[in-house]
């Protein structure tokens, strides 16, 4: 293709109204409104006072915050508020008749040789006697250990139910069998807590 024949075909295709040869400008984007305009020369000399202004007031916001917090806990932030620890809840005992029946049955199973029997009797009902006094204490899966360790539970009755549960367990999974040794001790450890001498 000569130069001729080159520039007629240029020609041609500069012709055809199909093709678009001229890419078209983006509108100038519109002024700000006047009033914004204004409002800026009229700030202008104060945007300095205006910025310290907005930090200030972040600052007190933040000192607002940590103060309610204080307020509410008595401590800074970063530090575990203090709770009520499980010895702080309300002391409470079995009553006088229905504890002495429990040592009276539990005697009995005792004298007949029966010293995990008569363990697990003093256990069982101490599980009973804290789900009525705490319904929502003792779940389905807890063990006994799991009970001791439960918030909620006295100071003087987890101590109690503890030493008990201790021997039971020991007899239950350390092959210990309960001797009179061990009976004795989780009787008067009960009886101590149940019946103390001036309910005797």
């Amino acid at each position: 293709m000569d130069a001729g024949d080159f520039a007629a075909a240029h020609d041609r295709l500069r012709a055809d109204t199909a093709i678009q040869f001229d890419m078209p400008l983006a509108p100038p984007p519109a002024p700000p409104p006047q009033w914004l305009i204004s409002l800026l020369k009229a700030v202008g000399p104060y945007i300095e006072y205006i910025a310290w202004g907005l930090l200030i007031l972040a600052a007190l916001a933040l000192l607002y915050v940590v103060a309610r917090h204080v307020i509410a806990h008595g401590l800074p932030f970063g530090r575990t508020p203090k709770t009520t620890t499980p010895d702080a809840a309300p002391e409470w005992r079995p009553e006088a008749g229905p504890a002495r029946q429990l040592l009276a049955e539990a005697d009995a199973l005792a004298a007949a040789g029966h010293y995990a029997e008569a363990v697990h009797l003093l256990l069982h009902r101490s599980i009973e006697e804290i789900e009525r006094r705490r319904p929502h204490l003792v779940r389905p899966a807890f063990t006994s250990r799991d009970i001791a360790a439960a918030d909620g539970l006295p100071g003087e009755t987890r101590r109690v139910f503890s030493r008990i549960a201790a021997i039971v367990e020991a007899s239950l999974f350390g092959g210990r069998a309960v001797d009179a040794a061990g009976w004795q001790a989780a009787r008067t450890a009960y009886e101590d807590f149940a019946l103390p001498q001036v309910w005797r």
